[in-house]
């Protein structure tokens, strides 16, 4: 389960017993997550990887090559209560994201926009 708190696109993550940060970016057509980030400080959530073929994902600065996917529950606080939609992140072998990466797909699939 994943805690969302903060106001900005700048988000802090709570996950696997610790904080991550989190960047909103409408922009993006997936969420995604580096392999390296998952494995240095979310071992647990490493462990729930759902393995799928690799798939290549074009970007502006070439192509990356995904290792599979995690679905995660996040939590948004409202006014009035929760929002508790499950995201799932696409895992990419050579990037350099430092952070989880909330993309478009959320937004297609809930219908909700932060």
């Amino acid at each position: 389960m994943v805690y969302i708190y903060g106001t900005a696109t700048n988000i802090t993550v709570w996950g696997d017993n610790s904080k991550h940060p989190l960047i909103i970016d409408s922009g993006a057509h997936f969420s995604t997550l580096a392999k390296r980030y998952l494995e240095k400080n979310s071992p647990n959530l490493e462990s729930q990887l759902f393995s799928t073929k690799a798939k290549k994902f074009k970007i502006a600065s070439g192509s990356m090559t995904s290792k599979g996917s995690i679905i995660t529950e996040i939590i948004i606080p409202q006014r009035k209560g929760k929002i508790r939609p499950n995201v799932k992140f696409v895992i990419l072998e050579s990037t350099h994201i430092q952070q989880f990466l909330l993309g478009a797909d959320y937004q297609r699939m809930y219908g909700i926009y932060i």
